[in-house]
């Protein structure tokens, strides 16, 4: 199985941090983020390669990080070339780019590189191969309509299987948001190129691609309760920093 963290985005809410420092490799509680999603990922053995999409801009800077990275055997950077954030591909490109790039021809696990979760990976797993026979994502209750309404809302029938899907909706159906991870059977990744080469007006963000999707093949959404954290502005990071820097303190002092 092989992996694809998208990580090209310029993170223009969390300016002035991200002037110099793309999102992915900002510290939170003490590690990076990415370091944090590739945590998850260690306890599931069929990964063989880890595809990290990255802009011109800060590429070098996922080079250092990559070379100390512990998984450095199996990740492979990407550039998709902009510098930008008016110029950048989105996405959807991005995956495209990655998918022709690398010649992905397996199963596919892609994560949003802003993504802090504690779901564990397994399990998400272990149900996508059950619907094998189509895509399938991970599905978080933000809890309230107002806070739902800067996610990807996601609405689902009896069989787990999504009916419904709007990007940003002004007036949200419900709390339950799409978290930016997504898996796709082996059959289903050319669907990406596909997507990309006919659908050239929404691009940006992958919830585009799951709401065609979803009125054109299967979808299904899993839905998890453990922690899962938006780190969208400069709020939203602080108080993650500051939980996880607590959560590292109690250990700590647990331990002495």
């Amino acid at each position: 199985m092989k992996v694809i963290i998208l990580a090209a985005g310029y993170a223009v809410r969390l300016r002035p941090l991200t002037l110099t420092t793309p999102k992915p490799l900002l510290p939170i509680g003490g590690r990076k983020l990415i370091d944090r999603i590739l945590e998850r990922l260690a306890g599931t053995k069929e990964i063989d390669s880890i595809y990290v999409v990255s802009n011109h801009k800060f590429f070098k800077n996922f080079e250092e990080w990559a070379k100390s990275s512990p998984h450095s055997g199996k990740i492979s950077l990407i550039d998709d070339g902009t510098l930008t954030n008016e110029t950048r591909l989105g996405a959807i490109r991005d995956l495209e780019l990655s998918v022709k790039t690398k010649h992905i021809n397996d199963d596919l696990l892609v994560i949003a590189g802003d993504n802090l979760f504690h779901l564990d990976l397994k399990d998400f797993l272990k149900f996508a191969k059950k619907h094998g026979n189509g895509v399938s994502i991970a599905l978080y209750d933000v809890g309230s309509l107002e806070a739902a309404k800067r996610f990807g809302v996601v609405g689902i029938d009896k069989d787990r299987r999504v009916v419904d899907f709007e990007e940003k909706p002004r007036a949200p159906r419900s709390a339950l948001i799409s978290t930016g991870i997504y898996y796709f059977p082996k059959d289903k990744v050319s669907g990406i190129i596909k997507y990309a080469e006919h659908e050239a007006a929404n691009l940006d963000a992958p919830g585009y691609y799951i709401k065609w999707l979803s009125a054109n093949d299967k979808v299904y959404g899993f839905s998890f309760s453990e922690k899962w954290y938006d780190i969208g502005d400069i709020e939203s990071y602080k108080k993650a920093d500051e939980e996880y820097a607590k959560k590292k303190e109690s250990k700590r002092n647990g331990s002495t």
